[in-house]
């Protein structure tokens, strides 16, 4: 089998699948933006509000979140909106999706009381017809199924998953599609001699069916990867693919199937390149420390505090706060994409009013 298809039963099987089990195993195993502090919500809500300021404040923008796990980035995001922002929370609706049914109902569970009020549910699919709203992921591209190549004697080759011995092992043979030949193409990029590379045609194909589906507005994409300048550069002769367990990395791939994340480098290139064809214009591209910044600088980063908070407990949310924008910590090494389609402005204060 390909080794997206490997990758695919791994991840997302219904019974086996590593984002099919108690979100306690992901905790074990790294941690997101969202699980450092509410901050990082409270600032995106305030971009997304913004947003619907762009969009001529329509009577209802639609917040899709791809990949909602247990809905408490969606959460964060509706608690602060009622209390600070109640004008664009009349107008939203957020739509938490997740593939796994156990973290829908998780989700749903944290967000009842919005839910009761309309301006929440949850589903397994992206809206079929978005007519004005955002799409909004983090961490979510960088767990699509990738393809394994190789350049080998000067001819590209796909690495298979074979199964010998009662272990999987890397099988070469050539490419089951011309679309990895043409993925690879499309961006001017040549592999060297022994070089490995994962293509990723699921995030180009995801990015290519929401953008269908979104009548007007913004893509907002959350994740660590390059351009593909730098994604296959001499730097990266292994590709980027890691295994995750017990917060280790690792490139032992097959060493535990369903019980371990696997992960590869976005290729933010092609999402802009993929995004431009379905008719998506790039807002811009930045760090998270750019981005979070901007967003917080306007009011001297007053979200991050809670009312009543001991002087300790502020200094422990500076702490947090620090870990989201450290260029050391997660600031640099998460990049923000923001796409737009259709009449709507690209001045946003995340990309620092560009």
């Amino acid at each position: 089998m390909t080794f997206a298809d490997y990758m695919r039963e791994c991840l997302y099987h219904p019974v086996h699948g590593y984002y099919s089990k108690a979100e306690s195993k992901r905790f074990a195993d790294y941690y997101t933006s969202v699980d450092v502090h509410p901050v990082f919500a409270r600032l995106l809500a305030r971009q997304f509000a913004e947003m619907w300021e762009k969009l001529g404040r329509p009577a209802e923008f639609t917040l899709v979140e791809a990949g909602a796990g247990a809905g408490r980035f969606a959460a964060h995001v509706l608690d602060f909106c009622a209390a600070k922002l109640p004008a664009f929370y009349d107008a939203l609706k957020y739509v938490a999706v997740e593939r796994s049914a156990s973290r829908r109902e998780q989700a749903a569970t944290h967000s009842k009381r919005h839910a009761a009020a309309g301006h929440f549910t949850v589903s397994a699919e992206i809206p079929a017809h978005i007519a004005s709203g955002c799409i909004f992921s983090n961490e979510l591209v960088d767990a699509l199924p990738v393809h394994r190549v190789v350049m080998d004697g000067g001819a590209m080759k796909e690495i298979f998953v074979g199964f010998h011995d009662g272990r999987f092992v890397d099988v070469l043979a050539p490419v089951s599609t011309c679309a990895i030949s043409e993925y690879f193409a499309a961006q001017s990029i040549t592999l060297r001699e022994g070089q490995q590379a994962e293509a990723g045609l699921e995030a180009c194909d995801w990015i290519t069916e929401i953008v269908r589906r979104l009548e007007r507005g913004y893509v907002l994409t959350i994740d660590y990867g390059h351009p593909a300048t730098e994604l296959f550069d001499e730097h990266h002769m292994r590709g980027t693919l890691l295994a995750y367990q017990n917060h280790r990395a690792s490139e032992d791939y097959y060493a535990s199937p369903g019980e371990q994340d696997l992960t590869a480098h976005v290729n933010f290139t092609a999402l802009e390149r993929w995004g431009k064809r379905a008719s998506m214009k790039t807002a811009g591209v930045t760090s998270q420390t750019a981005f979070l910044l901007a967003l917080g600088q306007r009011n001297e980063f007053a979200d991050l505090y809670d009312e009543g908070q001991s002087e300790a407990e502020r200094t422990k949310a500076r702490l947090q706060l620090k870990t989201l924008i450290h260029p050391e910590g997660m600031g640099e090494r998460f990049r923000v994409l923001i796409q737009r389609k259709g009449d709507v402005s690209r001045r946003l204060t995340g990309l620092g009013g560009i």
